[in-house]
Formats: structure tokens, sequence, C-alpha cells
């Protein structure tokens, strides 16, 4: 078979971002198949290709996956506006390959909802089958977040919802919520499957040279975030339970945060602001950096804003990690991650936006050393048991290359 392949946030692991699309792909190319993948240049990502790009795209084969990469640079810090015209370059650009290359099956991942648009000009125009990944429910996430509230772009957004998940011969979602919002769109349950984000046991099974950021002792209890500093993220409720743990004269417990964003500015202001000395900003590391520093930590923070449609309807990267480390994992939402956390005994749930519950389980973490490595042995049982990535990517590749419409 040959797939074409379009997700504009791909990266190999030589990257400082999720590698879903890399492990997937290589998973076909394993098997016998043809893969394109088409993306553009994200921040803290690496296609692995070097060249020059050339009427604004460069090619070449990257662990035997065929890469075209559109001269469109994206970062998390970019505003609306900037990020908005991207996304729809992409996408225009996307159609042309859609439209002229030589394939069986086209694949397309979000974010940005704007990925599937190539998917439906290959299904409507040139009859090819188009399976669809939905990683974020777009544009239920940005309205309740309040990031977008102009009525005539949620229409369109609404739209291209609708578009592409009845264009879609099968549909794949990354969470138990995501499933149900393209089951609400009025797409057969036969259509659609789960298949989560997994968890890269290889990655962080390997020897390596556990470090600490600067600031760190060897006998602090270090919790790590590691991912986009942005408005869905809530990372100032990190910074609130800092300030709470300052009252308590914890200075043993560090809160590191790991990674880039529109508002890591803004939040490194805050610390210095408030003379913090017990929260480490750190840039953003590949994946075999981040098993070193997985190694050492303590505790892994899996934070997000309290928006109700994250509850059920996100699949994040890091809480992978995490559980892949065999790190216990604090969490400050309720939702499936934080029922899977409960029922398999591998961490901490507490209530959104309440300091003194976080800064709580961080002391409890601390005073409590000899009942992590329990905690981490379970959160790794789990992702042997539910997210081994070779079996997910199995899942998924099978569903992908299904046949039958």
């Amino acid at each position: 078979m040959k797939v074409l392949y379009f997700h504009q946030h791909f990266s190999t692991p030589k990257g400082a971002t999720g590698i879903r699309s890399y492990e997937m792909a290589i998973r076909l190319v394993t098997h016998g198949h043809q893969v394109t993948m088409v993306c553009g240049s994200y921040g803290g990502g690496e296609t692995g290709l070097t060249g020059d790009f050339k009427a604004g795209r460069r090619e070449g084969q990257v662990d035997g996956i065929d890469i075209i990469e559109f001269d469109l640079a994206y970062s998390n810090s970019d505003g609306f506006l900037k990020r908005t015209g991207t996304f729809l370059t992409f996408a225009l650009k996307s159609i042309g390959i859609a439209l002229t290359h030589k394939y069986d099956i086209v694949f397309a991942t979000t974010t940005p909802l704007t990925a599937g648009i190539p998917g439906i000009f290959a299904r409507w125009i040139r009859r090819k089958t188009f399976v669809f990944e939905v990683r974020d429910l777009w544009p239920e996430i940005p309205k309740e977040m309040g990031v977008i509230k102009n009525p005539v772009v949620l229409a369109a957004m609404s739209v291209l919802e609708w578009c592409s998940y009845r264009s879609a011969n099968r549909a794949i979602g990354l969470s138990p919520g995501i499933v149900n919002g393209i089951l609400r769109q009025g797409v057969p349950s036969t259509k659609v499957a789960l298949v989560p984000n997994g968890c890269d046991l290889d990655i962080f099974s390997k020897e390596v040279n556990p470090w600490r950021p600067s600031g760190v002792e060897d006998n602090d209890l270090m919790a790590v975030f590691t991912g986009t500093h942005g408005m869905a993220n809530g990372l100032d409720a990190a910074i609130d339970a800092a300030i709470e743990l300052r009252k308590r004269n914890r200075s043993d417990i560090k809160l590191v945060l790991v990674g880039e964003g529109k508002l890591k500015a803004s939040l490194e202001e805050r610390v210095e602001r408030e003379k913090l000395k017990n929260v480490i900003f750190h840039p953003p590391v590949n994946k075999a950096k981040l098993a070193g520093l997985m190694r050492s930590a303590d505790i892994g923070m899996q934070l997000l804003a309290n928006v109700p449609a994250f509850y059920y309807g996100t699949s994040p990267n890091k809480f992978f990690d995490y559980i892949s480390a065999e790190l216990p994992v604090l969490n400050n939402y309720p939702g499936w991650l934080a029922d899977m956390i409960t029922s398999e005994k591998c961490g901490y749930t507490i209530a959104p936006n309440d300091a003194g519950a976080f800064a709580d389980a961080l002391e409890h973490a601390a005073d409590n050393r000899e009942e992590l490595p329990r905690m981490g042995q379970n959160a790794l049982s789990l992702a042997k048991k539910k997210f081994d990535r070779n079996n997910l990517a199995n899942e998924w590749m099978n569903w992908v290359l299904e046949q039958k419409q």
C-alpha cells in the first residue's frame, strides 16, 4: 500500500515534541508499505531533512519515510492570525499534493482541524480512501477556552469539522471523549476507533544518564512538567502551588517546567516577581535527554486549564511519557486520566484551581518517598498493560489499512 500521510507538526525522536506520527509511519514501513509524510516546519520538531528549501519545499527520506516538508515555520508562541495563516497555507499546499500524488490511502491527523481539508479533496475528487485522526475536539475546546469567540469563525470550524468527519471512510479518536464527539456528528460507530497515545517503553527503558537542572539538589523532591507553556496547560496552577509551598517553608520541593510556549515569558516574569526559588524553567529537550530527566524525577505533573472539554477530550503525550518512565503522576483535573490514576493507584489526583491540594500532594510525596516506587511500578504496569506503543501501532495500522468502507 502507498499511504499519503498529512501531519503539519511531524517530528522524529530527535525533536522535542510528540512522535506518534513517526512511530505509526515506521510501523507501516516495517510491514512493507510506502509512506509519504507531508508536514511543515514545527518549532521544537525535527523532520530529519537538512537540505535547502526550493520553491518553498524540500524532500528526502528519513528512516524509510519519504518526507515532503513545506517551508512553513510554526511555533506555539505565534499569534492567532499568524497561526491561522500558517494552517490555511499548509492546507492549500497539501490539497495540491492530494490531487497529484500517487497513493492508495490518505491519512490526516490533527491538530489543526484544517489537516482534514486535503483528505476531503482526496475522498470526493479522487475517490481515495480517507482516514481521519482526531487529537483534540475542535471547535469545542477553543470555544470553551474563550480563545475563539467570533461566531463566523466558530461556524466555519463547525462546518469543517462536520465535513471532515462525514467525508472520512474511517476515523480515529485519541480519547473516549473525542470518539464520542465524532459519533455526535452522525458518524456510524462501525467507522470510528479509539487508539490513544502510546507509551514509548523502548525509549524510557534504556540505560540513560540521570540529570537534574541547575537549582535542583539531589535530595529535593523534583516534580516535572514537560510540554507546551500555553493557555491550555494552565501552568499558573503550578506557580500557585509553589507559592503555597514557600509559605510552608518546603524549600526541598522543586517544580521543573520543561518546554516552550506563548505564555512562558509571562510565567517566568511571574516567578521572578514572586521571587520563587522552587520553580525552575528549562528549554525543551529531545526524547533521549528527556529520558534522563525522567529517570531523576520523582513525580510527573499532568496539568491542564480547568476546561470541561479537556476532561475526556484530550490524550496528552506527557502523561504517557511519565508512566513509561515509571513516574507517579500528579493530575489536576477530572476525567479519564484522573480515573485511571485513581483506579491504578499510580499517583495523585486533585481538584482544579486548588493550590492547597496541589501543595498537599507534593508534601505527601516528599514526606512519604518510600511510597513513590510502588506508585511508579503501578504506572509502568499501566503503560505496559494498556498503552504499549507497539500494540497500539498495530491496532492503528490495521484500522488505517482496513479495506472495508
